[in-house]
This record gives structure tokens, C-alpha cells and sequence, in this order.
């Protein structure tokens, strides 16, 4: 018998597992010029994003990026210019060992990675037209000469300083960006609600899925290279 488990409800996409429009009000990304100077206008607080944003205008074009750490209301932005804290430019014009965020993958699709607060890459070399970068979970990729980043570090970076003392600052923190929270153990819930449900959590299931298995039952360890004690 199927069972309608929460992956199945987040898949299908209702009320209860979308996200507000407004939480997502400001999207980032980086503006259709290549030279010029801009100006912050605002450094503004977004409940959907874990970083503060920069209000940046550039010519009649503005647009909102993640807050370079030290930069200031009014300060200038140089676009494939000066090479200091809040600056973008395309990876091919940065110089090597420069720490930089939200990073494109494609050239133009307005910068994708290391986006979260108090994070930030490392440029490491540059080979042929493609630039090694050094990512903080110190993997290396390789990315386009003219993906373009933002020079320096994410502004943020004590936002996991302060303890959170109650459950509803954290539930309120959670529902502002629609996540799914509190979440439940699946050993913990009725067998009608999870294949891991039941036995009162003394008759622990396989965690173990077929390969073939239809998506409400599709939970666990979905397709292991091995499993076993290794010998």
C-alpha cells in the first residue's frame, strides 16, 4: 500500500511546501554592463537570504548582489576596474590568491555559487582560459575566464554567533523562507506515514531502497555503490 510520505508532498509542490513570493522579493544577480561604475544605494536586510544585500545602480540599471564584507552606503563599485572589496569583474581579471563570492558557473547567468554569509572562494591559478578555483570545502573546479565574481568576503560572518534560545525564533526564521521545521525522524512517525514508520522504534527497517522502487517508497539509501560491514 503507497503511503504519502513528506517527499512525496514537497514533490508535489502545495501550499504547505511553497515557498512565499515575497521571501524571494530581491533576486541577485549582476548587471548586463561589463565596464563602468556604480554606487550602493542601500545595504538591506532579506528574510529569504542568509547574507545582507547591496542595492547597486549602475547607469539606469540596478540591481542587488551580497554585501562585500566593509563595504558602505554610497561607496563606488568598479565593474572590471579597480580590484578591491565589493568590485566585480570576470575571473580572467582577478589576480591570483583574491578571495571572491558568488561566483557564476556560466558567463551570464548572474553568479550561482558561495552566496552565504561569511563564505567566500579562492582564486588558485589560471591555465588556458579556464582559472582554478579553490572552494571552501577546499574541492577545486574550473571555471570560464569570463565568469564574473565579487572581490572579497561575505559580509555576515557572525550570523551562527548568537544562540538561538527559543523554538519560535527559530520556527519564525524558518518559516520566512518556507522551510520544512520542525522535522521528524522517520523511525519515529505511524507506518501509514513513512516505509521507516512503526515497531515503536524497536524494530528498526532496512534503510536500504530498490533501485526500481516507486517514489513513495524511494527513502533511505537510494542506490549505494555497497552496502555491508566492509571487511
Amino acid at each position: 500500500m503507497g503511503k504519502t510520505i513528506i517527499s512525496q508532498a514537497r514533490g508535489h509542490g502545495s501550499l504547505t511546501y511553497r515557498v512565499r513570493r515575497q521571501a524571494f522579493r530581491y533576486r541577485i544577480k549582476y548587471p548586463n554592463a561589463n565596464l563602468g561604475k556604480g554606487k550602493v544605494l542601500k545595504l538591506l536586510n532579506s528574510p529569504g537570504h542568509y547574507a545582507p544585500l547591496a542595492k547597486i545602480k549602475i547607469g539606469d540599471e540596478v540591481f542587488y548582489n551580497p554585501a562585500a564584507k566593509g563595504i558602505i552606503e554610497g561607496q563606488e563599485i568598479d565593474i572590471n576596474g579597480k580590484i578591491e572589496a565589493g568590485d566585480i569583474a570576470s575571473l580572467g581579471k582577478i589576480p591570483v590568491g583574491s578571495r571572491i563570492f558568488n561566483i557564476e558557473i556560466r558567463p551570464g547567468d548572474g553568479g550561482k555559487m558561495i552566496r552565504s554569509s561569511g563564505t567566500s572562494a579562492e582564486v588558485l591559478s589560471k591555465e588556458k582560459g579556464k582559472i582554478k578555483i579553490s572552494m571552501p570545502s577546499r574541492k577545486e573546479i574550473f571555471l570560464h575566464e569570463n565568469c564574473r565574481a565579487t572581490i572579497g568576503e561575505i559580509a555576515g560572518s557572525g550570523r551562527l554567533d548568537k544562540p538561538i534560545m527559543k523554538a519560535g525564533k527559530m520556527w519564525h526564521m524558518m518559516k520566512a523562507r518556507q522551510k520544512l521545521w520542525p522535522q521528524t525522524s522517520a523511525v519515529k512517525t505511524n507506518a501509514v506515514d513513512h516505509p521507516f514508520g512503526g515497531g515503536r522504534g524497536k524494530r528498526i527497517k532496512s534503510k536500504i531502497a530498490k533501485r526500481n522502487a516507486p517514489p513513495g517508497a524511494k527513502v533511505g539509501l537510494l542506490r549505494p555503490r555497497r552496502t555491508g560491514r566492509r571487511k
